[in-house]
């Protein structure tokens, strides 16, 4: 008997699926919709973590470490002397100062003192964070090679300066997964502060999945109306009905699925029923008026406020103690061009007493130990000014060089102060750290291996921290 051969070549992976339909093609779809609430790589995390999640207070527009953390008294002297070029060695400029032909130095105009055992130089615009000095570690000798913000944004949230990259978020939500099945592994919470209101817009795609699968992608929450849109059965929709809807719809689904084996189609079943769960889930996550009057007060008098950074420091705190891997906040008004004194004093005043209290609340609950908090901007500021440079109106330009972030919680030696800067607070003099180590250390501090967390793209093995050699900063931890 002749047997055709060619035939086998007809039996590929859609043609079995599609004939598997009731067996194993709908078990993998199973398999994979479970996959949501465990870890989607296998061996994960390489090592005990000392962290769980991660709360990530990004400071949009960045703030300046020489007017909150990196504490030059000597500048005073120097009020106004043009930057030395020894000091500047030609490096670039943004164009909003590549045609000043002076750069006068700018003091700060703010006090400074130390805090803690730690002896931590904080200006006297932080005065709650400020008493948190002896746990947190404070990371002065950062750099990072953008110098723009939609670029150096984006290099801090997903490891390069071109967008379509997944986030970090991503990265872990896709690594590690998520502890609670009735929200997103991932979840993003914006506000806009009174420093400057009109501050750098943000994309969503900064909390993009990239080319990871999508149910990884960040779930943003709104400040108005319903924090996730179409959170709210439409009118004549019960919620038996919407049970119904989604049965049948799932079931249209799986007969795709088995047709196509398109893993994206699985993922849409998974976010549908997530979808569904938090209809239940989210509504009791933002009532805040559940909270004792004592915890209210302790995040200040904007607490209550959907969209203020209070409310969301807040909900940042609700959604760790609900198993919630990554938590993002973005805070803009940072970019402080001109008018930085009266500018600063609004940011610290929407920021200093909610950090604080997320801090102290996690620390009662017995949450701090295993939570990384992150806290700083994409970049820091020049010590020049731009423009007018009096008291009430000076400004500081973008500056790659030299800035500032802080790491508390999970991991993280408190006390600390690493990496040093140079007089003028321009260049980093001792240890630096790029935006890559912090990425390393991130998810060291999260039980994994940053050179084997990767994902099969374009034929390599992307991972978050890129193909340069990056490090775990292992002074920061504990």
């Amino acid at each position: 008997m002749m047997f055709d051969l060619r035939g086998l070549d007809r039996l590929n992976r859609r043609t079995f699926l599609t004939r598997s339909a009731a067996g194993i093609g709908l078990a993998a779809l199973g398999s994979l919709v479970a996959d949501e609430a465990r870890g989607a790589v296998a061996g994960l995390p390489h090592f005990k973590p000392k962290a769980k999640r991660v709360i990530y207070l990004f400071q949009s527009g960045a703030p300046s470490q020489m007017d909150l953390f990196d504490y030059k008294p000597n500048l005073k002297a120097r009020h106004g002397e043009n930057l030395p070029d020894s000091i500047r060695m030609g490096q670039r400029l943004t164009g909003m100062t590549a045609g000043q032909s002076k750069f006068p130095v700018a003091p700060s105009i703010f006090k400074f003192a130390q805090h803690g055992n730690s002896g931590h130089w904080m200006c006297e615009l932080l005065p709650h964070t400020a008493k948190w000095a002896d746990s947190i570690a404070v990371v002065k000798s950062m750099q990072t090679s953008a110098i723009n913000h939609d670029p150096a944004v984006t290099f801090f949230q997903t490891g390069q300066e071109l967008a379509g990259r997944p986030s970090i978020g991503s990265w872990l939500s896709y690594g590690l997964g998520s502890e609670n099945k009735d929200l997103p592994a991932y979840v993003v919470l914006t506000s806009r502060g009174s420093g400057r209101p009109d501050d750098q817009p943000l994309y969503d795609r900064l909390w993009g999945s990239g080319f990871l699968p999508t149910q990884h992608q960040g779930v943003k929450l709104r400040n108005q109306g319903d924090p996730v849109l179409y959170l709210s059965d439409p009118p004549g929709v019960d919620r038996a009905l919407r049970r119904d809807m989604l049965d049948d719809l799932g079931e249209l689904n799986k007969m795709k699925f088995a047709t196509a084996g398109d893993p994206e189609i699985a993922t849409r079943v998974a976010q549908y029923e997530m979808a569904f769960r938090m209809q239940t889930s989210v509504p009791d996550l933002i009532n805040v008026g559940k909270e004792d009057q004592k915890t209210l007060d302790q995040y200040g008098p904007e607490v209550k406020r959907p969209g203020s950074y209070a409310y969301n420091c807040l909900l940042a705190r609700r959604l760790a103690e609900r198993g919630v891997r990554f938590v993002q906040l973005f805070h803009m008004g940072w970019d402080h061009h001109g008018g930085l004194p009266t500018a600063l004093r609004g940011q610290c005043r929407d920021t200093d007493q909610p950090t604080a209290a997320l801090l102290a609340d996690l620390k009662n609950r017995g949450l701090l130990d295993d939570t990384l908090i992150v806290w700083g901007g994409e970049f820091g500021r020049t010590v020049y000014s731009q423009g007018s440079l009096t008291a009430t109106d000076y400004g500081r330009d973008h500056h790659p060089r030299c800035f500032t972030v802080w790491l508390a919680g999970g991991g993280v030696k408190g006390g600390v102060s690493h990496g040093e800067t140079d007089d003028y607070c321009y260049n980093v003099t001792k240890d630096p750290v790029s935006v890559h180590d912090l990425h390393a250390t991130i998810l060291h501090l999260l039980g994994i291996d940053h050179e084997k967390l990767t994902f099969k793209f374009q034929g390599l093995d992307a991972r978050l921290t890129g193909v340069e050699p990056s490090k775990v900063v292992k002074a920061l931890l504990a």
